[in-house]
Order: C-alpha cells, then sequence, then structure tokens
C-alpha cells in the first residue's frame, strides 16, 4: 500500500536523480574531444551499415546530430545510398510533439531551417513531406539521448518527444518500429533512473557493443 505522499517523493526523487544524471552525462560530453567523436561516429556508422536490422529496413528514422551526439551524416547517405527512405524529426517548441519527416535526398538537408535549439528541421510552414505514420510507419528508428544502460533504459534531454512519439507508432498498422539508440561509450551508464511512461529501446549501439 502506498503511504500518503510516497507517490510523491518518490517521483521527486526520480526527478532528482535524472537532472544529476544529465548534469554528469553532459560534463563528460563536454569533456569528449572533436576527434575521439569523429573515431566514434566513424565506428558506429560502419556498425549500423553492417546491422542485419538496418538492412532489412525499408523506412527509416533517424536524427540530425547536435554537436555532442553521434555524428550520423555518412548514414543518412548510406540511407538514400541503399534506396530506402529516410525521415527526420521536426520538434514542435513548447510542446512534446515531434512528427518524422521525410527528406527527399541527403542535399535536402541542406535547405532546412536553423532552430533557435541550433538543429536544422523542416520549416512549420513545410507540408509537402510525408510525415511517416501517415504513410506506411516506420521499421527502424535511431534514437538520440544523454545517457543509455545495458538493457536498453534511456536518459533524454528531458522533453519527451521520442517517448509521446513511440506511443503513436504503437497505434500505426504496422506496428512498433525497431529501436536502437546510437551513444558514445561515454554516454553508457550503469543504470539509468526510468518512469514507467519512459520507453526502453531494443538495442543500445556504442563502441564496445
Amino acid at each position: 500500500m502506498e503511504l500518503p505522499g510516497e507517490g510523491g517523493e518518490m517521483a521527486a526523487a526520480l526527478r532528482a536523480a535524472k537532472r544529476a544524471l544529465r548534469g554528469e552525462l553532459r560534463q563528460r560530453l563536454r569533456a569528449l574531444g572533436e576527434a575521439e567523436k569523429q573515431r566514434q561516429s566513424r565506428l558506429l556508422t560502419r556498425k549500423v551499415i553492417s546491422h542485419p536490422k538496418y538492412q532489412e529496413s525499408k523506412r527509416i528514422a533517424i536524427f540530425l546530430s547536435m554537436p555532442d551526439e553521434i555524428q550520423t551524416e555518412e548514414i543518412i547517405k548510406d540511407i538514400f545510398k541503399q534506396g530506402k527512405e529516410c525521415f527526420i524529426p521536426r520538434y514542435k517548441p513548447h510542446s512534446n510533439h515531434m512528427d518524422m519527416l521525410k527528406l527527399s535526398s541527403a542535399e535536402d538537408i541542406l535547405s532546412l531551417a536553423l532552430t533557435s535549439w541550433n538543429i536544422l528541421q523542416p520549416s512549420d510552414d513545410d507540408s509537402a513531406r510525408e510525415e511517416a505514420l501517415a504513410g506506411g510507419g516506420l521499421d527502424l528508428i535511431f534514437m538520440p539521448g544523454l545517457g543509455f544502460d545495458s538493457k536498453g533504459n534511456r536518459l533524454g534531454r528531458g522533453k519527451g518527444y521520442y517517448d509521446t512519439y513511440l506511443e503513436r507508432c504503437m497505434k500505426h498498422p504496422s506496428g512498433k518500429p525497431y529501436m536502437i539508440a546510437l551513444a558514445f561509450r561515454e554516454q553508457i551508464c550503469e543504470s539509468v533512473p526510468v518512469t514507467e511512461n519512459d520507453v526502453q529501446v531494443d538495442e543500445v549501439l556504442y563502441e564496445d557493443s
């Protein structure tokens, strides 16, 4: 039986644990040199391209990386080289709503607008692009995040975009896409504090995985 106020205390403790871990991970990422980030990104690109799930997937969602994330540019080029379909996030500010919109080519990225968060994404009035769930759904999603553990628990940046998008994916006729997180080895934690709303990824790819 839950004692009065116990749930609230647990939720507050969990929020504090997440906040502390986010701070620690941001520090670890800040300490990571440019050459090392490039080295791990190249290594992960090779892992992705030879991954059986990637090879069998046709419709793939992938993030456009920020400086403290595994660089995804070469993976995106390969998606088009292999004749697969590529979808990227459009985050709606002041909400937890995100759509996955279709890119027509790797060069198409150059036409995207830079948001106030310094992220390239299709503009709000760009209605010509297919949204993945309005069509055939997704086979595979490459997930960003700040930290991960070996069980597939993920610590995001606290906005909940991916968790709410994945809820929508579950309702799509094509079913849940396979989820692979891309991480620097410095982002791997012993354990990530999670709530029941946090979605586990199927696999975390990093240098030693």
